[in-house]
């Protein structure tokens, strides 16, 4: 399985991707802004999207939108900016930072099983 991570924080998009490994994934896009999201999500559709809202520049929830408005990809919002993520995407899984593994698994492990 693949997964694009939207997220502007080295340090914090490799904890993401250590923790989808252990869920299965084997492959991974990072993305740091809108364009690269966007750019990666179009070279290979990606099995789960995990987002930041804030990037520098632009905005995961921009980044999901265009993504997600030509096929439909399972989303984890894991995110400093909750509260954003919540009121915006309503119906999305909106995990806090710092983040809990156990956590980020079992979103996944939901998601998946739909």
């Amino acid at each position: 399985m693949h997964a694009l991570i939207i997220e502007d924080c080295d340090l914090i998009a490799m904890s993401i991707e250590n923790v989808l490994r252990d869920c299965g994934f084997t492959s991974f896009a990072v993305a740091m802004s809108l364009d690269q999201a966007v750019a990666a999500a179009a070279k290979r559709c990606p099995d789960l999207i995990t987002a930041d809202v804030e990037l520098k520049p632009g905005s995961g929830i921009e980044a999901v939108q265009t993504i997600c408005s030509k096929t439909r990809i399972p989303v984890i919002f894991i995110t400093g900016r909750a509260e954003v993520a919540r009121s915006r995407m309503p119906g999305f899984p909106v995990l806090g930072k710092p983040f809990r593994a156990d956590e980020v698994q079992a979103t996944v492990r939901d998601l998946l099983s739909r």
